[in-house]
Order: structure tokens, then C-alpha cells, then sequence
């Protein structure tokens, strides 16, 4: 078998909600991020940490991590508290709970050949408990009905269901970077319904390669997202919309293209990043060509600068501040709240365009600013 699953716990939200889609990464060029491989020496990181606070031998792989620094170091030592923290919480209504970290847990009642790396699993009777690490600080990752880790506490129910007397299982996220800890709770029968009627009949269309493409928010980390046809069908759509029309657009008409702006956006930039990436490669893109682009000048050597500078009477360094994450990380967090948490003032963020289904409460406009005033003038008069 492979070392990645043809239909991953990983890659189940994209082909869940576009099957063909696995056919076609499966052949794809795969390539790994920077930021994936940052992820996973704090993974690495993470799994050592719980692990030796469980009293386990295992060896420090701290010396060996690339992209190991202190943000690396608080952000897994974050996560061993918090895992210790529901450790204790499973014992509180269970004597012995098994706990697993980097576990293999295999799905394939359900999706041939599907498996996936569970970060850790906390297993008692009455919850099970996965808890998956996200080192991203890009995209906020909620819990509520992930898939990726619904096929986890499959696994995990393969495993230990029967050991246990399982009855829920809560799936949290916890993405420290983003101050994000997101929990969704299922019983074990809405779980076995999931997997029944959504997972297991999807999986077997992803698996031959069929179903329908479908373009949405899982094309983002789908290897042929540049090039997809269904996706550009779905952004083109706003190409109905004539800009260029002395007319005013209505506001049903600028609610449709909000609800695609972002990822017409993201899909833009796919493409220019491919096609550049293609022109490089010696493809030829008729009315375009590679061009160096603009640069900024840099010291060649910035000791030799700094020495210049002082041998001439100068200081060529500036003095400024840490930031809240180095202050943190320099002090402590018990130190830093003890010492300047009298200090430290959150300002209102800037106003921002959601959609209704996003959590945060809405600010108030200025329209509910004028109604406001309104009734306490019409307040004020009737009590004279």
C-alpha cells in the first residue's frame, strides 16, 4: 500500500463534495509546501511533547526540525497542555482511558483502502475524543462535522468500539496560531449514519472516478485547481454581469457576487501562478512573455555594513519593541499576564463583509446607529 491513501481522511472534504476530483490528483504532480512541511515538524514536536509528559521514552526530535523556533516551541507546548487537560477530563468518568498519539487509524469498512494519522485519540467509555493540530495560520479550520476527522473516530471505533462503551465522540481542532479551538460533539449512531449514507456511496463514485465535479471553497488544495474546467465554469459565471454598463448594479445583483468574489479571486491568482510557472517551463502563451520583475536593493554583507558604519562614528542598528507573540514567548505567558496584562488593549477590528452563517456577531451600521438616536430623541420628548 502506498504511504498516502487514494481517498485520504485528509482530502475528504475536496472529494466528498467533487469525487472525480481523486482521479485526477491521483495522477497529478504532487508537491509539498513549505508551510506543510512546518506543519509537520510541529507535528513531530507536538507527538514528543505528550508523549514524554505521559512518561513515555521517546527521543527529542528538536535537533532535527528545520523550522524549529520558539513560536514552533510554545505552540506544541500549548497543545500538550490542552491534551493533558482532556486527558484528565476522560479520567474523571472512566479509570483507564487509552490514549494514542500519531495512531494509524484505518477506515476501510468505508472507503477502500482509506486511512489516516490520528495527532492523538483519547479513548473512555462513554467519549471517544480526537483531537487533530493545525500549525496553519491561514485558513481558520472548524470542527463542526469535519470529515477528515469523522473518518478518524471511524477508525478509532474500529478499533476500540466494543473495548469501550462508546456513546459520543467529540472532535476538536485545536490551531493555536489562529487562537482556535473548535469542538463539534456526535453520538456514535449519527456517526455510523454519516459514514453509511455519505461517505461510503461517495467513495465508491471517487474511487472509479465518477460523480460530478463541483467547484466551492475544497478546491483549494486540489492539485489540478489552475487548470479545472468546472471551476472556471463556476467563477466565469460573473462574467454575465456587465461592468462595464453605465447602469448600477442592484443589490441582488452585488449579493451574488459576493458570494463568489473570494473565490474568483483565489481562482485569478491560481491561474497566474500556473501559467507562470508553465511560461518558465518554456510554454509559450500567445500576447505574453516572463519578464524579470521589480527587486529591492540589500546589503551583501550585513556585518561588514554595521562595522563600516561604527568605525565612522555612526549606529547602524535601530532599537524598537518585541511584539506581543515575542514579549510572550521571552516571558512566559504567566509572566507576561502578571506583568503587562494591565498594559494590553485589544482595539475593534476593521469592518469586514461576512456572510450570515459566519459566528461573530454583527457590527452595528451606521443606519442602526441613525435608529437609535431616533428613539431616544422620540424617549425624550414623550417624557416631557
Amino acid at each position: 500500500m502506498s504511504k498516502h491513501a487514494y481517498l485520504s481522511a485528509s482530502s475528504s472534504h475536496r472529494w466528498l463534495n467533487c469525487p472525480p476530483s481523486a482521479k485526477l490528483n491521483a495522477e497529478a504532480e504532487q508537491t509539498t509546501s513549505e508551510y506543510a512541511r512546518q506543519g509537520t515538524d510541529c507535528h513531530e514536536l507536538c507527538a514528543y511533547l505528550v508523549e514524554a509528559a505521559l512518561g513515555r521514552d521517546v527521543t527529542d526530535p528538536t535537533e532535527n526540525l528545520d523550522y524549529y523556533d520558539s513560536e514552533m516551541q510554545q505552540c506544541a507546548e500549548e497543545y500538550r497542555n490542552f491534551v493533558l487537560e482532556q486527558i484528565e477530563k476522560a479520567k474523571s468518568y472512566c479509570s483507564d482511558p487509552v490514549v494514542c498519539i500519531e495512531q494509524r487509524l484505518d477506515f476501510s469498512r468505508w472507503v477502500k483502502d482509506g486511512f489516516g494519522t490520528g495527532d492523538c485519540v483519547i479513548v473512555a467509555d462513554e467519549e471517544l475524543q480526537i483531537i487533530d493540530y493545525k500549525h496553519g495560520v491561514g485558513v481558520l479550520v472548524a470542527a463542526d462535522h469535519n470529515s477528515q476527522m469523522m473518518c478518524y473516530a471511524l477508525g478509532a471505533l474500529e478499533v476500540f468500539d466494543g473495548i469501550y462503551d462508546i456513546e459520543r465522540i467529540q472532535m476538536t481542532i485545536f490551531q493555536p496560531r489562529r487562537d482556535n479551538i473548535s469542538t463539534c460533539t456526535l453520538t456514535k449512531e449519527e456517526l455510523l449514519s454519516w459514514a453509511d449514507t455519505v461517505l461510503k456511496p461517495t467513495a465508491e463514485l471517487a474511487m472509479k472516478g465518477e460523480g460530478e465535479f463541483k467547484a466551492g471553497d475544497h478546491c483549494q488544495f486540489c492539485a489540478v485547481k489552475a487548470t479545472c474546467r468546472k471551476r472556471a465554469e463556476y467563477n466565469l459565471e460573473l462574467a454575465k454581469y456587465d461592468f462595464a454598463m453605465p447602469d448600477t448594479l442592484e443589490e441582488t445583483e452585488i449579493s451574488a457576487i459576493l458570494g463568489k468574489v473570494d473565490a474568483l479571486v483565489a481562482w485569478a491568482n491560481d491561474i497566474k501562478e500556473y501559467a507562470l510557472k508553465q511560461a518558465q517551463s518554456g510554454v509559450t502563451y500567445e500576447g505574453w512573455k516572463v519578464v524579470e520583475g521589480k527587486s529591492n536593493r540589500k546589503f551583501t554583507d550585513e556585518a561588514a555594513v554595521a562595522a563600516v558604519v561604527e568605525e565612522n562614528g555612526f549606529d547602524p542598528y535601530e532599537k524598537k519593541l518585541l511584539g506581543i507573540t515575542a514579549m510572550t514567548t521571552l516571558l512566559g505567558k504567566k509572566k507576561f499576564e502578571e506583568l503587562l496584562g494591565g498594559l494590553i488593549q485589544k482595539p475593534p477590528g476593521k469592518p469586514t463583509l461576512v456572510p450570515e452563517t459566519d459566528k461573530r456577531p454583527a457590527m452595528n451600521t451606521a443606519a442602526e446607529d441613525f435608529k437609535d438616536i431616533d428613539s431616544n430623541d422620540k424617549n425624550e420628548r414623550e417624557e416631557k
